[in-house]
């Protein structure tokens, strides 16, 4: 098959006559510097970034850090849920017209040319799989500095196998062993943009890393999931995995 036909059919899978049904979500990972940028970042998102967003429409926005900071290359994550790629599009100008949020995030936007505020910001859009459509908010009961965001990246060497392995996720029901074990997803994705495709991304959470540990062991032990990863239909369809450890701020709403 032509790498064109694949491209197209990759395509067709990804934005299905469903697809209206299913929201986009935007990670922006910011890249910074120091401590000093990380806190105007932070200012920044609580006090002016995540209130503007509320005010669009955009009630749920997941800010997050690493469980392990890199003092190399400080990061942040923010996680926003679209309807719709139109209400994406249009998010900066509907800020820009915001005269709450130009106020109070003055600072921070209107920062020179020699004082910048990140070092890069990196975007991944993704749409939600047929099979879980939607976003949920984890029902955890722990302090937030013990949770356990795990972000998880399956990157395929393919478009026809990451189709492959977004089927064995809605077809072969591997949402639903994550359901039955109780792992508290709050959304499955295939990316759509970014810098690193064909890729899949999915965020599970945990109260605790005892938890996620035991989640994990359950999850390798359980029968239905040993017989799906056993089916020759979906070998090979991962080339690539990655696992992001996160923890929830405390202005985050996820």
């Amino acid at each position: 098959m032509r790498y064109s036909t694949l491209l197209l059919a990759f395509l067709l899978c990804t934005f299905s006559l469903s697809a209206k049904d299913r929201l986009f979500y935007q990670i922006k990972v910011y890249h910074l510097k120091n401590d000093q940028q990380l806190q105007s970042l932070e200012q920044f998102l609580q006090s002016s970034y995540v209130p503007a967003l509320h005010r669009s429409g955009i009630k749920q926005v997941g800010v997050f850090k690493p469980v392990t900071a890199d003092t190399a290359d400080l990061k942040l994550y923010v996680l926003i849920p679209f309807s719709n790629l139109e209400q994406l599009a249009s998010l900066d100008n509907r800020l820009f017209q915001d005269k709450s949020f130009l106020e109070s995030g003055k600072t921070f936007i209107d920062a020179a040319w020699n004082n910048p505020m990140y070092a890069r910001v990196e975007s991944i859009l993704l749409q939600a799989f047929p099979g879980m459509p939607g976003m949920d908010i984890p029902k955890l009961e722990s302090p937030r500095q013990e949770r356990i965001y795990e972000l998880r990246s399956y990157e395929s060497s393919s478009e026809k196998y990451h189709i492959n392995k977004v089927r064995m996720f809605n077809a072969g029901d591997e949402i639903g062993i994550f359901k039955r074990l109780g792992f508290n997803a709050v959304f499955y994705g295939s990316v759509v943009a970014g810098s690193r495709m064909p890729n899949l991304m999915y965020m599970t959470t945990f109260n605790n890393k005892a938890e996620r540990d035991a989640h994990w062991k359950a999850f390798g032990d359980d029968s239905q999931w040993k017989s799906l990863v056993a089916k020759e239909e979906y070998a090979h369809n991962v080339s690539k995995s990655e696992i992001f450890f996160l923890q929830p701020t405390d202005y985050s709403d996820i």
